[in-house]
């Protein structure tokens, strides 16, 4: 490949990367272009760790010919199990262990390798093998985002020649950069969404993030709390306590983003959420994911009663009203949330269910707002001033008939649908 091929390169990984193209396609383009410029390219793998709470990197893939292998994979945690014996048995763990930066492959005569991909890759006909790992300075690190890993394979039968493994040399640190600002484009999308919710994450990515700039929108509020969260902590060990409040919180966000919510806070084990858009329509969705609540609990409860966990419910109120939505806080440490009276309202509303022994109450202009099939699955518990609250009102709930009856509970899931 000569000079002016390789800056051709060069100036398309640059391209790609200020364009914002994803991982795998970048992979594709650059060895295509790499093929076309006489670099006999069979099979390439790059990896890269990432930052997220659930997957600790991302894999992407290209083949010369079809496979049933996807261009691109998520893996979760190399550090026990069978995964962990894979990984110290791969070439670039080993690479990580000696210091090295680059390893070649004769596939053609590897058998004192003792490196389980090797046999599998000469199967398939591919001849020479060469893996790079480019490090991360500390100030480049970011979680367990130190390295860049690639392999690069050939079906040419004498090999890479110095040559293609110069180009390589020369192209793969610009191949890294543009694949790892990628990623850390996805991870400011991933935490954005998974620590401010995902209407909240969109709006501070696209530049709301003036301290003080809010919007005042009408809303419907969610507020949910464990029943006797206290008293199950206190009666457990310690390390049971965030796996209880983890597996009820996901019960709830589920149904929440499921009927197309919001989740805007996680409060101990409380959360608020917001339904916005037309308001009867978002009415009707808050019950929806009431009702799935209801459903993913009763789930969570009979797995973890088998595994002889303690189990609990929840407390959900709903509510209707205008609030402030936006940036909340001080120059250093800002929130993205809703203020205003309606939300401490929707609060209190939750913290009657106790005190009435009910699982749902809703305001009366939540009610109010249904439509009127949506109003006569509801019923009053009467009438209450809440704390901290200047007027009374009443609250209301499931009529009773729906959880006693199964055509009643097919007609209310029916509206809900």
């Amino acid at each position: 490949m000569d000079t002016a091929t390789r800056l051709e390169v060069i100036n398309w990984l640059t391209a790609q990367g200020l364009t914002g193209v994803p991982e795998n396609e970048i992979l594709r383009g650059f060895c295509e272009r790499c093929c076309a410029a006489g670099l006999e390219l069979s099979r390439s793998l790059a990896i890269i760790d990432t930052l997220h709470p659930i997957f600790e990197g991302r894999g992407f893939r290209w083949n010369d010919c079809d496979t049933n292998e996807p261009d691109s994979f998520e893996y979760g945690s190399s550090n026990e199990g069978e995964a962990a014996q894979n990984w110290r048995r791969s070439v670039f763990h080993h690479m990580l262990q000696t210091g090295d930066d680059e390893f070649r492959i004769d596939l053609m005569n590897s058998a004192h390798l003792d490196f389980p991909v090797i046999e599998e890759l000469s199967a398939q006909g591919h001849r020479h093998y060469l893996a790079f790992v480019h490090r991360f300075g500390e100030a480049g690190t970011l979680g367990q985002m130190d390295c860049f890993y690639s392999n690069w394979l050939t079906r040419r039968h004498d090999g890479f020649t110095e040559d293609q493994i110069s180009a390589l040399r020369d192209l793969l640190p610009l191949l890294a950069f543009t694949i790892k600002s990628a990623q850390q484009v996805d991870i400011v999308r991933t935490l954005g969404r998974v620590y401010l919710g995902r209407d909240a994450s969109e709006q501070v990515l696209r530049g709301r993030i003036s301290r003080g700039v809010t919007e005042r929108i009408n809303a419907v509020l969610w507020f949910s709390d464990l029943r006797s969260s206290t008293a199950i902590s206190e009666s457990i060990s310690p390390d049971e306590i965030i796996p209880l409040l983890n597996d009820y919180a996901e019960a709830s966000i589920d149904a929440i983003y499921e009927a197309g919510g919001d989740v805007l806070k996680l409060i101990g084990d409380g959360v608020l959420a917001i339904f916005t858009g037309d308001m009867a329509t978002a009415r009707q969705a808050a019950l929806r994911a009431e009702h799935r609540f209801r459903l993913n609990i009763n789930e969570l409860n009979a797995r973890r009663n088998g595994e002889g966990r303690p189990v609990t419910t929840a407390y959900v109120g709903l509510h209707v009203g205008e609030v402030f939505y936006g940036n909340i806080g001080s120059e250093d440490r800002l929130d993205f949330t809703v203020v205003g009276p309606a939300v401490n309202e929707v609060s209190r509303i939750a913290s009657m269910c106790r005190s009435v022994d009910r699982e749902l109450l809703a305001s009366s202009e939540f009610c109010a707002g249904l439509d009127d099939e949506g109003r006569r699955y509801l019923v009053s518990t009467g009438r209450y001033a809440l704390r901290g609250i200047g007027r009374a009102q009443d609250l209301y709930t499931l009529d009773p008939e729906i959880a006693a009856s199964q055509p009643a509970t097919r007609a209310y899931e029916n509206y809900l649908t």
